[in-house]
C-alpha cells in the first residue's frame, strides 16, 4: 500500500475564518450602523422642526387674537392656525406640552401678535403672559355716577356696573383691566385703593383741624377739588375753608350749590342764578352752616393732601382774578376790592346769572332792618353749630361794632351833597333781608351786576337837591339848627337867630 492512496485530512482555513468574525459582533455592527442612520434621521427631523418652528408665520398683518381660557393645549394650537397666526398645529401642540411640562403653561387672553411672528415667538409671549391691557381713568372730580358711566361704556368687559358706589369712595386715578374683566371687581378694586389713601392720609392730620372724621376729610377734599383746577392753589383754596370753618362761617361754594341741583350728574351745563343760591338743599353752603352731607365728587390726591396740609394762610375769601386763577382776600374790603377788579375784566350781557354773594351771614344774626352798607362787616364771632340741616335766616349780617343810628347818620352825610347838617330821608339801602352785599366767584359762573330798583348802593343814591335858602325839617329826624338859618315850619320862614352872648 502506497501512501499515495492514503486521505489526506485539511486542516481548516484560518484566514477565512477570521475574516467572517462572530455573530455577536455582525450584531453589534449592524445596530450601530442602525443607531447611526437613526441619529442621522432625527438629526434631519430635528433641524426640520427648529427651522419651521423658528421661521417667520404666515401673518401679512399685526393681528389681535382672543384665546378664551377654556382652550387647551391641542385647541389652542388649532385655533391659533385657523386664525393664521401659526403654520402647524402639530409642531406647536408639542412646543406647548413641552413648555407645560417645564413649568411655563401658556396664558390665555387677548394677544396682539406682530407681522411674520414665528411659533417661537407665539409661544414665548404666551408663555410670558402679554396679554393686551386696557386703561380706565377717573378724572379728578368725577362723580361716582360719571364714573359708572364711562366705565359701562367701555368695550371688553365681562358685564355692566350694578352698584353705584357712594360719592368720594373712588380714588381719581388710572387703572388697568384685561378683556373679560369683571367691572364690578374692578369698581371694588378703586375703591380700596380710595380707602388705604384716605387713611394714610389721615393719620398726618394736624391736631388743630376743624375736621373731626375721615367722611368729612373727604368732603371738604371734593369742594377744594371743584373749586380751583390749579394745582398749586389747592393747597390756598383749601385754606380758605379750613379757616372759615374755624370761625363759624358758611363756606359759600358755588360747586355745592350744582351738586345740590343736579346731584351725581355733575354738570349744570347753565349759569348759578339768583333763584339757585336762595335754594335751600342740604348741599347749598350759602343756606346751610358747616360741610354738607357728603362729598361732590370723588378727589384726586393732592386735593385730599391740600385738606390734610393746606397753606398757612388768614384768608377768608377768594374771587377769579381773570387768568384762570383766583384773588385771596383776608378782609372783606380786600375781597370787595378784588371782585371789583375781576368785574371790571368782564363784559356780561344783561340777562346773565348774578354773581353769589359773600354774606357771611349766620343763623339769627340779623333782622331785615339791621342790614348794613356793604363795606361794614367784620369777621363774625364763631357760631354754635347744630347736627343736620338748620332753618336759616340768610339775612346779611350786622356791622360788627357800629350804633345804626350813629352809623346811618355817618352813611348820610357821606352820600349827600347838601352843605346843610340837616339830615334828609335817604333812599333804601337794603330792601330784601336776601339782598347779596358782595361777590364771591367759582369757576363755574359768569356772574353780571344785575340790579333791581329797590338795590340802590349808597355810593349811587341820588338825593334830592337842597335848596340852600330854606330847609325842611323831617320829623323824627336829629336838626343841628345853625344861627342864620332859615327854617320851614307850618308854612312860615322862621329864621335861627343868633345867640346873645352874656356878660361877664
Amino acid at each position: 500500500m502506497s501512501y499515495d492512496d492514503e486521505p489526506i485530512e485539511r486542516l481548516p482555513d484560518v484566514r477565512e475564518r477570521k475574516q467572517r468574525g462572530s455573530a455577536l459582533g455582525r450584531v453589534i455592527t449592524r445596530l450601530f450602523g442602525l443607531g447611526l442612520l437613526s441619529a442621522a434621521v432625527i438629526g434631519g427631523a430635528g433641524a426640520y422642526l427648529y427651522v419651521t418652528f423658528t421661521a417667520a408665520g404666515p401673518l401679512a398683518d399685526a393681528k389681535i387674537v382672543n384665546l378664551p381660557a377654556t382652550l387647551g393645549p391641542s385647541d389652542l394650537a388649532y385655533e391659533l392656525e385657523q386664525q393664521g397666526v401659526i403654520s402647524n398645529a402639530a409642531i406647536f401642540s408639542a412646543a406647548l406640552k413641552v413648555n407645560e411640562w417645564r413649568g411655563r403653561p401658556a396664558k390665555l387672553g387677548e394677544y396682539s401678535f406682530s407681522k411674520s411672528a414665528s411659533m417661537a415667538d407665539v409661544l414665548q409671549a404666551l408663555a410670558a403672559g402679554r396679554v393686551i391691557t386696557y386703561k380706565f381713568t377717573i378724572p379728578e372730580g368725577f362723580t361716582s355716577q360719571m364714573a359708572v358711566d364711562r366705565l359701562n361704556n367701555l368695550e371688553g368687559l365681562s358685564a355692566k356696573v350694578t352698584t353705584l358706589p357712594p360719592e368720594g369712595t373712588l380714588l381719581a386715578n388710572t387703572v388697568l383691566f384685561t378683556r373679560g374683566t369683571d367691572p364690578n371687581q374692578l369698581i371694588a378694586k378703586i375703591a380700596q385703593q380710595q380707602t388705604k389713601l384716605v387713611d394714610e392720609l389721615w393719620a398726618q392730620k394736624p391736631a388743630d383741624s376743624p375736621l373731626k372724621t375721615k367722611e368729612e376729610m373727604v368732603i371738604l377734599a371734593s369742594i377744594v377739588e371743584k373749586e380751583t383746577g390749579q394745582a398749586d392753589e389747592r393747597p390756598l383754596v383749601a385754606s380758605v375753608f379750613l379757616n372759615r370753618l374755624k370761625a363759624g362761617m358758611r363756606l359759600q361754594s358755588d360747586p355745592t350749590i350744582i351738586y345740590g341741583i343736579v346731584g351725581g350728574k355733575g354738570k349744570l351745563d347753565r349759569a348759578i342764578t339768583r333763584a339757585d343760591i336762595e335754594q335751600t338743599t342740604p348741599y347749598n353752603t350759602y343756606r346751610i352752616n358747616g360741610l354738607p352731607p357728603g362729598p361732590i365728587a370723588n378727589p384726586g390726591k393732592a386735593s385730599l393732601e391740600a385738606v390734610v396740609k393746606p397753606a398757612t394762610t388768614t384768608y377768608l375769601y377768594f374771587v377769579a382774578d381773570g387768568t384762570g386763577g383766583h384773588a385771596f382776600a383776608t378782609t372783606l374790603d380786600e375781597h370787595n376790592a378784588n371782585v371789583q377788579k375781576w368785574r371790571a375784566q368782564q363784559n356780561p350781557p344783561a340777562d346773565a346769572a348774578v354773581e353769589p354773594a359773600v354774606t357771611d351771614a349766620k343763623p339769627d344774626d340779623v333782622k331785615p332792618a339791621d342790614a348794613p352798607v356793604p363795606g361794614e362787616i367784620d369777621v363774625p364771632k364763631p357760631e354754635v353749630k347744630t347736627p343736620g340741616l338748620p332753618e336759616v335766616d340768610a339775612t346779611p349780617p350786622v356791622a360788627a361794632t357800629e350804633d345804626p343810628a350813629a352809623s346811618a347818620a355817618e352813611d348820610l352825610k357821606q352820600t349827600t351833597d347838601v352843605p346843610a347838617p340837616v339830615v334828609e330821608e335817604k333812599p333804601a339801602v337794603v330792601a330784601e333781608a336776601e339782598k347779596p352785599i358782595a361777590t364771591e366767584n367759582t369757576r363755574d359762573l359768569k356772574p353780571t351786576e344785575e340790579k333791581k330798583p329797590d338795590e340802590v348802593k349808597p355810593e349811587e343814591a341820588k338825593p334830592e337837591e337842597a335848596k340852600p335858602e330854606t330847609e325842611t325839617l323831617v320829623e323824627a329826624q336829629p336838626v343841628v339848627l345853625k344861627p342864620g338859618k332859615i327854617m320851614e315850619i307850618k308854612g312860615k320862614l322862621i329864621p335861627i337867630p343868633a345867640l346873645k352872648k352874656k356878660k361877664p
